[in-house]
């Protein structure tokens, strides 16, 4: 198995995320708490790699920083 480059810090992004959740929100363009803040759960999860502990790490980030996750 390859290793996967860790690229964080990406942004504000919590660092408790796992490597491969900060790497491809990276490569979908979303870099920061408030690029995540434009998204729903829902399409956060369909990026590859993005699962629920990254969303249970997202949400606590977000809410710290007045943001939310975009509504379904």
């Amino acid at each position: 198995m390859a290793d996967t480059p860790d690229v964080r810090p990406v942004g504000d992004l919590p660092n408790e995320m796992g490597k491969t959740a900060v790497r491809e929100l990276h490569h979908a363009g979303i870099s920061s708490l408030a690029e995540a803040a434009k998204h729903t759960r829902k399409e956060l999860l369909a990026i590859h790699g993005v699962g629920p502990k990254a969303i249970r790490v997202l949400e606590p980030a977000l809410a710290a920083a007045g943001l939310d996750f975009k509504e379904d």
